[in-house]
């Protein structure tokens, strides 16, 4: 059987591949999917994805499949493990961090202002795969980022560096990590040129080119290029590829992903006016969270515990939630392990949101109380995407995601509101998808479109236009001269029907004629 492409999803214990055909023309097909056990830990990635490929070919009754490309995703060994390293936690560590999870990087450390002995132990014992250094605006301080850097140097790794700092220090990180240092640098535009500037789209970019560039050295990796010819990119980024380019085809989106160790949640969306009016900090527009304590399996008792057990036996009088938390082995197997797993999949999508999306508070201060935005702002979303075992095969599916427009009870959390429609990726292909459309991105799309069975708009999706940013501030600025003109006079009118005038700014008693 001929194939156009490959794509396989190699994870730390499963490796996945799914089969497409026809990729060129107007009807492109997902043909199957084969598995098998990951081989990376017995020492040769080539046997797990071989026999995922033989798999496929049992489920479909064929002898062999013949294919052009393979292209890949990973999340076996650890994933992209990474150390992220900045001046100021909030600004230069905080915009390190967005664009690292932006590509699909798992980070294991952050650290802010000069590292300390303790920290340079945590980095040798956390092994990671990149080391991110930022540090100062451009043109501003210099000297954190360029101790940073020779500390991590002295510490005798090969890891590769991603330098995204004060551009000034460029020159000096050459210098610093040389051939002789052991380790490869790649200097990408600074992540926090500017105050409130957060441009981490540039180092997401290089993030997932250096994964790819050094994933054959991790063990059980190095023949992986035997059989991929194709791009590798992390699993984790992979998803939120796709979501970028549900995004070019639908608008405003954020996709789930409820997984049995993790809840990711990949938004790509832009903040209202009146949110980006109020907003303290900067947020990128495309944004990823991993939540590392809410997967459904592996965290199942965590998620228990943050429900609480006297409130699940209540909402599940009928179940024997103690033998069914003991015999639950990955995949539910009848109703009533499904009904358990709804329930911790709710758990998981709504504290999962709650926690990547911002927030409205309140300020006081000497002038009053004040109203500021913080974190990301989901308002404007139009679709809401569920992927990962749990939102692609759970029968209540679609009512878990419609609760959470339902659970901003509030008003004061910044999420997705009821008129989001809800789209679930049947097929569970999105992490493929998300690779694929790198190099086949108008049959990735049409794929697309089967699994969530919905055909996108002719023309890319456009946002209501938005006057230019200091017209809409302009226009905000001349509202609120009017209305304070309007308090004034209806107080000045008010204040002489009592008898009092303003006079050389300020109130005086009328003084009656005699």
């Amino acid at each position: 059987m001929d194939i156009d492409v490959l794509v396989a999803e190699i994870g730390s214990t499963t490796t996945v591949v799914n089969a497409f055909r026809g990729l060129d023309s107007d009807s492109p097909e997902f043909f199957g999917q084969g598995q098998a056990p990951t081989s990376v830990l017995d020492g040769d990635v080539r046997i797990g994805l071989q026999e995922a490929i033989d798999d496929l070919s049992r489920q479909k009754g064929i002898d062999s499949i013949h294919y052009d490309h393979m292209l890949a995703t990973s999340s076996a060994a650890g994933g992209l493990k990474m150390t992220v390293h900045g001046l100021v936690y909030d600004m230069t560590a905080r915009a390190a961090r967005e664009a690292a999870l932006g590509a699909g990087g798992i980070i294991h450390y952050i650290t802010a202002g000069r590292l300390r002995r303790t920290d340079l132990q945590r980095i040798k014992d956390v092994k990671p795969n990149l080391i991110l250094i930022a540090g100062g605006v451009d043109y501003g301080e210099r000297d954190t980022a360029v101790y940073n850097a020779e500390m991590i140097r002295s510490l005798g790794l090969t890891t590769p560096v991603i330098y995204a700092g004060n551009v000034e220090n460029q020159d000096e990180m050459r210098l610093i990590f040389d051939e002789e240092s052991g380790q490869k640098l790649y200097i990408v535009e600074n992540v926090y040129p500017r105050i409130d500037d957060l441009n981490v789209e540039p180092a997401r970019k290089v993030i997932q080119n250096a994964f790819e560039d050094h994933i054959t050295n991790a063990p059980g990796m190095e023949h992986v290029r035997d059989m991929v010819d194709g791009p590798i990119i992390p699993t984790p980024g992979a998803v939120m590829e796709c979501t970028r380019v549900l995004h070019e085809c639908l608008g405003n989106v954020v996709t789930l992903d409820v997984g049995g160790a993790t809840t990711d949640v990949h938004s790509v969306t832009e903040e209202s006016e009146q949110i980006a009016r109020i907003l303290i900090q900067p947020e990128p527009k495309a944004k990823r969270t991993v939540e590392g304590d809410l997967g459904v399996y592996v965290n199942m008792k965590n998620i228990v515990e943050t429900i609480g057990m006297e409130k699940l036996r209540e909402e599940l009088p009928d179940l024997d939630l103690d033998r069914i938390m003991e015999e639950y082995k990955a995949i539910p197997k009848n109703e009533e392990e499904k009904r358990f797993v709804e329930r911790l999949t709710l758990e998981a999508v709504l504290t999962s949101v709650e926690r990547h999306a911002g927030k409205i508070r309140y300020i006081y201060g000497p002038s009053g109380r004040s109203t500021v935005a913080e974190g990301k702002d989901l308002t404007q979303v139009k679709y809401i995407i569920g992927t990962g075992g749990a939102l692609t095969r759970l029968p209540g599916r679609l009512e878990i995601l419609k609760k959470i427009a339902k659970s901003n009870e509030t008003g004061l959390l910044l999420f997705p509101t009821k008129k989001a429609s809800i789209l679930i990726d049947n097929d569970y292909i999105m992490a493929s998808l998300g690779v694929l459309s790198k190099t086949h991105k108008s049959g990735a799309v049409k794929l697309l479109e089967k699994s969530l069975g919905i055909s996108f708009p002719k023309k890319p999706a456009r946002e209501k236009s938005k006057k230019p940013i200091y017209q809409a501030e302009l226009d905000h600025l001349r509202a609120e001269q009017l209305e304070k003109k309007r308090q004034d006079e209806e107080m000045q009118k008010h204040l002489a029907e009592h008898g009092w005038v303003l006079i050389d700014g300020e109130y005086k008693p009328i003084e009656k004629k005699e």
